[in-house]
């Protein structure tokens, strides 16, 4: 799998309307009722249209807003912030570093012990990969993000 990630028309073609309203619009969709805010199974969430690595599970809570939200990105890098000055506020909108995908905002009411911060995700703008299916899917070296955890589940 390449770890060139970014937006191609053959990518943005695939995505449904959501996704795309969402991703390339800067949409939001409604909170309970989408895909990813109540999913628990251990995995990577990627970017739905380029693929690249965003958030693990080891990293996801449950905030009570009804969208899934990360303690912090599997990776620093992956992650771009902004200030979005829409609907009479100040919020730091989160896009993929790759493909300029907007996925949702940043807010500083996360967990305290886990750095504070909370990744407000749209489901609309990320696609599940579940443990179990990171080797087949290229992103295996992603496993390694879970050996404890499944070690403590196996107690």
């Amino acid at each position: 799998m390449t770890t060139e990630y970014r937006k191609t028309p053959e990518a943005v073609s695939r995505l449904t309307d959501i996704q795309y309203r969402v991703t390339q619009k800067d949409g939001t969709e409604p909170p309970f009722r989408n895909e990813y805010w109540n999913t628990h199974e251990p995995g990577i969430y990627v970017d739905v249209v380029s693929g690249q690595p965003l958030f693990s599970s080891t990293d996801k809570y449950d905030s009570g807003t009804g969208w899934p939200s990360f303690t912090r990105p599997i990776d620093p890098g992956a992650v771009t912030t902004t200030t979005d000055r829409t609907l009479w506020m100040r919020r730091t909108e989160v896009r993929s570093s790759g493909a300029d995908s907007h996925l949702g905002h940043v807010f500083d009411d996360g967990p305290r012990q886990a750095g504070g911060l909370r990744y407000c995700m749209n489901s609309a703008s990320l696609r599940f990969i579940p443990l179990a299916s990171l080797e087949e899917e290229g992103y295996g070296a992603y496993s390694s993000l879970f050996e404890n955890t499944t070690q403590e589940n196996a107690s």
